[in-house]
């Protein structure tokens, strides 16, 4: 038609070579991008919905940029996952320049169904299903109205920025949400694919990639699949939330059992390797900044300053404990500062629950590690001195009369961390704690006598 309406032109005026130019230019760009194939760019999502997933995501939509893709595909799978992760997905999917279309295959549940009505079109293969977006706990209980109402209002505005029913949003959240023919009261609302086609809620029902296309009218595509490198499959599985919980437990046991043991060693080498490997990832995610990070520096010197310094366990010991808990779970949300408005409600004491269980799990482990090594039990029997030094040969037993004093009680005149000195009627005596650290001038008692050393309890 552009080429018609160029000849008639040049037939009846009498035009200037330059308009002349510039109208064949136009006629040969349009030509040419008509001869061009729909570039896609396609991504998977096909598990929880966490920060590796979110990732993906980022990658996909920055990636899609750089290759000036025409369309992205996001084929989704999907029960939940976390609601930090699934807002930050669901804000590049609304912001993102280029259209994107999501197959469901076959699940979008709970923060997946938030991250489709996110998309300009879905689509959903036979017998999937999308909803049941209710905000739940680590054990499966639905949370506090709070938190339900963020999530409400959440999946309303982005039904309605898609323009999407929100009511329908609204209900696969609140169970309270009555909407006659489609939804009772008392139950939160789930679409099959047949139902969400009929109520505006999906565009059509595939099987796959190619079928989606033909579905949107495209015949000449090209393909581009997502593919990462082995530093962002690295970076990935370490910021998965239960790796993360694994090296909070290597970091505090390995702390603590450094602590237990005389000099530098193992436990200090596994407590800072779990560190860079636990805030590494999240620094270059950016989600850890460098106060962040300095604040966990400072709580494990306020620590290390009360257990070798200052007598008892007060205020700098708890104020240790209290940056090292503060830091680890700031890491891991999306706070700018003290500004908390980008993270959602839930996250923080979810983040919190992670920290102090995986915590205290290391804690624990540490303790029994610390009491069967340090202590030479038989099972860590390759850490400990199993020649026999007998007697005819030169070698000096220990003085068993020390057993004799097990029940007596003394004083440390030493710290005990693990070892140092006690003094039981007037006599001097070396001696170990049995668990955790004793401070001078405390009253101890013999509890047993084993390796040649005596092994006290605090009174």
């Amino acid at each position: 038609m552009l080429f018609f309406t160029i000849f008639a032109l040049r037939k009846k005026t009498m035009m200037k070579k330059t308009t002349i130019l510039l109208l064949n230019l136009l006629l040969l760009g349009q030509l040419f991008a008509q001869s061009q194939s729909t570039q896609v760019y396609q991504f998977f999502i096909d598990d929880n919905i966490a920060k590796p997933a979110l990732r993906k995501t980022e990658k996909a939509v920055e990636k899609a940029e750089e290759l000036k893709s025409d369309l992205i595909i996001l084929k989704l799978n999907t029960f939940g996952g976390e609601l930090e992760a699934a807002e930050k997905i669901r804000t590049l999917l609304l912001e993102c320049p280029i259209p994107v279309y999501v197959l469901i295959d076959p699940n979008a549940a709970s923060a997946g169904a938030l991250i489709s009505i996110a998309c300009d079109s879905i689509y959903m293969v036979p017998g999937a299903t999308i909803g049941a977006a209710s905000v739940v706990d680590q054990e499966g209980t639905v949370m506090p109205d709070k938190y339900q109402s963020y999530m409400r209002g959440m999946m309303r505005s982005t039904a309605e920025q898609q323009g999407r029913d929100p009511l329908i949003a609204e209900a696969m959240v609140d169970p309270d949400t009555y909407i006659p023919g489609i939804i009772d009261s008392g139950k939160v609302l789930t679409f099959t694919t047949q139902e969400a086609v009929k109520y505006g809620y999906c565009e059509g029902v595939v099987n796959n990639e190619k079928e989606l296309m033909e579905h949107a009218g495209i015949t000449d595509y090209e393909i581009t699949e997502q593919t990462f490198s082995w530093t962002d499959k690295l970076i990935a599985f370490l910021i998965n939330p239960a790796i993360s919980g694994l090296l909070i437990m290597l970091i505090i046991g390995g702390i603590y059992f450094e602590l237990q043991s005389p000099g530098i060693g193992f436990p200090l080498v596994v407590a800072i390797l779990g560190a860079l490997l636990y805030f590494m990832p999240l620094y270059i995610e950016g989600l850890a900044a460098h106060w962040e990070i300095l604040l966990f520096i400072i709580g494990v010197g306020l620590l290390v300053v009360e257990i070798f310094v200052l007598p008892g366990f007060g205020i700098a010991g708890i104020s240790g404990i209290v940056l090292i808990v503060g830091s680890l779970v700031l890491a891991m949300v999306f706070n700018i500062g003290f500004d908390f408005s980008f993270v959602p409600p839930a996250e923080v004491p979810k983040k919190l629950f992670i920290v102090v269980t995986a915590a205290i799990c290391g804690f624990l482990l540490s303790l029994w590690l610390a009491k069967k090594v340090l202590l030479m039990d038989t099972r860590f029997g390759s850490l400990a001195l199993k020649t026999n030094l007998d007697t005819d040969e030169g070698f000096v037993s220990a003085d068993m009369t020390l057993a004799n004093l097990i029940g007596k009680e003394g004083v440390a005149i030493t710290p005990l961390r693990p070892a140092g000195k006690v003094e039981i009627d007037g006599e001097i005596y070396d001696a170990v704690a049995s668990l955790g650290f004793i401070n001078q001038n405390s009253k101890v008692t013999i509890t047993q006598f084993e390796n040649a050393q005596l092994v006290v309890e605090r009174v």
